[in-house]
């Protein structure tokens, strides 16, 4: 055997690099290096395997075993482990340390030395017993083991050891332990250390779930899925759930835990308010100090309760403070005039720290008395309170029907919503009033003359000579049984009545006042008389004349609905013979048809509770289906992204995904999912289309569908002048089809924008963006109209900035610009004019000119869809018979307004364009002062002398930007126009 010499010695020298870093995903089942005791392993032969311990400066033992027989040929040394129990392991994994010299370094060493050893394993239920024969054919094969490096003689006079590490996967393994065999056949190796180990998913912490250790399984391709627990004080969401990867590492956390009412997260777990703070609602938020006028004294506060005096109501949330009922009303006077009683006060100096204030009115009358509350009783029920005796929000209040001579007590109370849980005094005020001073009766006994079935006749005198002429009298009266409930009333000039529409068989009470010229006297007692009991043979007659009147009136209806009948049909064919007429010319229908759709849109607002409108309108998608991406914006309430719909069953589809950001408020909840509930009644090809929303788990997500190019307003500011004009009005047209199926819904867009219209990879554009009050918020373009509404006032109608009127041809209104920012490619409208400057130029007849290489027939389409008058716009079902006329001509688009030598029929047909007696006026028109001194050098002094311009005129004189110069140049060829009207009329400018 050749001796390993030095290299036992230098062996003490490898501790320092045996430092066991560990990982927190292995469970170690076996590691030489921390075994204190004998390793006890099996050699065979006997001296083949040495096993060397030696014990370090901690006095710890160091196991290595080596072997070196290159001198002999036909080596075949086993060494075997101790029987390893595999625990909960069902793939192993063996980490080898060991040195193995090169062979060429060994002097007088034929062919018979190796550089290699053998692994080898073998799999029992139960210890081998201690006879039992070494039989190398039990053991299964696991790897032939090779040096990366290896040490010379030079090494060892160096004192220097290279030392590798091997790591082997052995299983799968299924029996309860196993053994591990190491073969030489040949090579000089020292087995420095052996850990035997299997790897698993620590127990951890995620979103307040805790998760077990988890073995992989054995298939290394498949995860296993874990569903953790809640931790304490904690409560589930959605159901928490990790994966458990091969390599024992957690991926795909999904699900969470909220902390419950009165815990709060903190480090992953959940702790107990603090004395002093609560919280009242599960949920990952923080607990809330208390509110003013309450505390906790208790950890884990749900509710802070209300100090001694202060109370919350019933619906009153637990964030709000503590309150108390208010003081007695201030400064309370009474006023009397002949026939009424005021009373009127001033609010509380203490509220009691609410804005919920009421006040009740409490009566009493207090006759023959001293005034005492012990000889006063409730008000007679004849008393009149307007508006009302209890739960009144003014301060002040008029008493009707009050008796004369008559001493009344008024007690005003003021209540919020904790009075009735406090038990302090009532909150009053006091008043007496004496009615002394109130005008007399005047009218003595009324007396019944007579009665019939349906009417009573009444007569009364004067008690006394009124002070001053009596104007009329009025007549109040209501039936005995509905106390007042509903009365009437009637006037008469003179001292008798005839009350007619009254009930047979019915008591009627009355009471009777004057009018004099200063006022109303007091009422009269009440009396009370019957009608008499209905005649049969009158009834009979009465219900033959009603089945007669409904005969007459049915034949009657019957003649005029065929009369009308007839007409319709008459006028459908006189307005089917014009539309035919009108559809030969290339001009529009006036006015708007209202549509005639099938499918009405349904207002979400109309709903008691929108979350109804969401889940009629809008499918709810499994969570689990949808695969985001990547984030491609931001929006208002959260992240929008792109990704993939993968429904069982499917094929994938693209999507945008919008999601709800956490911490929102149920109001924000049902803002965003408002636009589901709309977009979902819509199903058109030019419509953007609802996948669905997911509204049962978080995050709340709006998928529709995905449109590569985005934006249409962007998408041709990227492409300028890329596309031919065909193609351009092939966009208009979708976008046409688009709108004229809202329209015949009956649904109404109001920002109709080339920023709200999308593009997709086939340059299909479809309508989208139906939420208009919300993203007009933070919209640079919108405006405040005298309503108060924000409307983007460059792309909407007139009548719809002045009086917030807005319509389907409000809608055609905005359709035209969009038409115009399409031609222009994205440029925006009425450049830099500000939105007022906008609205009066509108105002004053200006109309957006043509883009640079924009057809006579787009511009003309343009300019109807900015006339003035609503019912003078055409229809989207017209707009899109026009397009598609151009589509099939496209000769008819050839003729382009800068090169156009022809011109509408008359100049009714022109728009009323400002006229401009200056270049310099001219130029401060279109925002463009800064060029007037180009213009004025260049010899361009008048209107008559621009309007010959080209671009390359206008280049010359030196307007270099690309914007400046379209500007200038679509502004020539209006005023162009202009010019050539007014020289055909025989004026001079």
């Amino acid at each position: 055997m050749f001796s390993f010499g030095k290299y036992c010695v230098l062996f003490l020298l490898l501790k320092s690099i045996l430092s066991d870093s560990g990982s927190s995903n292995q469970v170690v089942l076996l590691d030489t290096t921390t075994v204190l005791g004998e390793l006890d392993w099996k050699t065979y032969p006997v001296n083949g395997w040495d096993a060397i311990t030696e014990m370090d400066e901690q006095n710890r033992p160091i196991h290595t075993f080596q072997v070196c027989h290159v001198m002999e040929p036909n080596q075949n040394n086993w060494l075997r482990s101790g029987w390893i129990q595999r625990q909960f392991a069902q793939r192993v994994y063996v980490e080898l340390r060991f040195t193995l010299r090169d062979c060429n370094s060994i002097p007088w060493v034929s062919g018979t030395c190796k550089e290699t050893f053998n692994l080898f394993y073998l799999q029992t239920n139960e210890p081998l017993s201690a006879g039992t024969r070494f039989r190398p054919t039990d053991y299964a094969k696991v790897d032939t083991i090779a040096a990366d490096e290896s040490f010379t003689q030079t090494d060892l006079g160096d004192r220097v050891l290279r030392l590798n590490t091997e790591v082997r996967e052995v299983g799968p393994v299924t029996q309860k332990g196993f053994y591990l065999a190491f073969q030489d056949v040949g090579a000089c190796i020292a087995l420095v250390s052996v850990k035997v180990f299997y790897k698993r998913c620590p127990s951890t912490l995620r979103n307040l779930a805790a998760f077990p250790d988890t073995v992989p399984h054995m298939d290394s391709s498949s995860l296993v899925e874990v569903r953790g627990s809640c931790v304490e004080n904690a409560e589930e969401r959605d159901t928490p759930k990790l994966y458990c990867g091969a390599d024992g590492d957690w991926l795909v956390p999904l699900g969470h835990c909220v902390c419950s009412t009165g815990h709060e997260e903190m480090d992953g777990h959940c702790r107990a308010c603090k004395p002093g703070f609560f919280k009242a609602y599960a949920g990952n938020t923080k607990c809330s100090k208390c509110p003013l006028q309450s505390s906790s004294h208790d950890q884990a506060a749900t509710i802070c309760h209300c100090d001694k005096g202060f109370y919350r109501a019933i619906k009153d949330p637990s964030t709000m403070a503590c309150t108390r009922p208010p003081s007695a009303p201030r400064n309370l006077v009474s006023l009397i005039n002949d026939t009424a009683l005021f009373l009127r006060w001033m609010a509380p100096s203490d509220t009691g720290g609410r804005n919920d204030i009421t006040y009740n009115i409490l009566c009493q009358r207090c006759d023959g008395g001293d005034g005492s509350e012990t000889q006063c009783e409730p008000c007679e029920p004849d008393l009149r309170f307007i508006p009302r005796p209890l739960g009144i929000a003014g301060t002040s209040v008029a008493i009707l029907d009050f008796a004369v001579q008559a001493n009344y007590t008024f007690h005003v109370e003021a209540v919020n919503g904790v009075s009735e849980l406090g038990v302090a005094a009532r909150s009053l005020a006091n008043v007496t009033v004496n009615t002394r001073q109130a005008g007399p009766a005047l009218v003595g006994a009324v007396r019944k003359d007579w009665a019939s079935h349906n009417s009573i006749a009444l007569s009364w005198s004067q008690v006394e000579q009124p002070p001053s002429d009596i104007v009329d009298y009025e007549i109040k009266y209501y039936e005995k049984e509905q106390e007042q409930l509903r009365y009437s009333s009637t006037r008469t000039k003179a001292p008798s009545v005839v009350v007619t529409g009254l009930r047979p068989s019915t008591v009627y009470v009355f009471h009777v006042r004057a009018r004099m010229a200063t006022g109303f006297t007091a009422y009269s007692p009440k009396f009370e008389f019957a009608t008499a009991a209905e005649d049969p043979e009158i009834a009979d007659q009465g219900q033959v004349l009603v089945v007669v009147t409904a005969s007459v009136g049915g034949f009657s209806l019957l003649v005029i609905l065929t009369l009308f009948l007839l007409i319709t049909g008459r006028c459908q064919g006189y307005i089917k013979a014009r539309m035919k007429s009108d559809d030969n010319r290339t001009r529009f229908h006036s006015g708007h048809v209202p549509f005639s759709g099938i499918k009405t849109y349904v207002d979400p607002d109309t709903y008691e509770d929108p979350t109804q409108a969401v889940e009629e309108f809008a499918k709810e998608i499994d969570p689990s289906y949808i695969c985001i991406d990547r984030v491609i914006g931001t929006g208002e309430f959260g992240e929008v992204c792109s990704g993939r719909l993968r429904i069982p069953g499917r094929k994938d589809v693209a999507v945008a995904i919008k999601t709800l950001k956490g911490g929102y408020m149920e109001p924000q909840r049902r803002e965003f999912l408002r636009e589901a509930s709309i977009i979902g009644q819509f199903h058109n090809s030019n419509i953007i289309r609802l996948e669905g929303v997911v509204t049962r788990s978080r995050p709340v997500m709006i998928v529709v569908e995905y449109m590569e190019n985005g934006a249409l307003d962007t998408f041709l500011r990227t492409r300028d002048g890329q596309f031919t004009v065909l193609q351009l009005v092939g966009m208009l047209r979708g976008i046409a089809v688009g709108m004229n199926y809202l329209s015949d819904m009956g649904y109404v867009h109001r920002d109709l924008a080339a920023r709200n219209i999308l593009v997709d990879e086939n340059l299909v554009c479809k309508v989208s963006d139906f939420s208009m009050s919300r993203v007009l918020e933070d919209d640079s373009d919108a405006a405040y109209t005298s309503t108060g509404g924000k409307i983007p006032i460059r792309w909407t109608a007139p009548e719809a900035i002045a009086y917030g009127k807005f319509s389907s041809a409000s809608d055609v209104w905005s359709y035209g610009i969009v038409m115009w920012e399409v031609m222009s490619y994205g440029e925006r409208p009425y450049w830099e004019m500000s939105n007022q400057d906008v609205i009066l130029s509108i105002e004053e007849g200006y109309r957006l000119p043509a883009p640079i290489g924009c057809p006579v027939t787009l511009h003309q389409l343009m300019l109807h869809c900015w006339q003035k008058e609503s019912s003078q716009r055409p229809c989207f079902s017209d707009i899109l018979t026009f397009l598609d006329k151009l589509i099939i001509n496209p000769s008819s688009l050839l003729t382009l307004v800068n090169d156009s030598l022809s011109f509408p029929d008359s100049p009714e047909d022109m728009p009323d364009y400002p006229l401009f007696i200056s270049i310099g006026d001219w130029l401060d028109s279109i925002k463009m002062s800064q060029y007037k001194n180009n213009f004025l050098a260049a010899g361009y002094t008048t209107l008559d002398s621009i309007s010959t311009m080209s671009i390359e005129d206008v280049k010359r004189i030196g307007v270099c930007l690309i914007g400046h110069q379209r500007r200038i140049i679509s502004s020539i060829q209006s005023l162009r126009l202009q010019l050539h009207h007014i020289q055909q009329s025989g004026f001079q400018v």
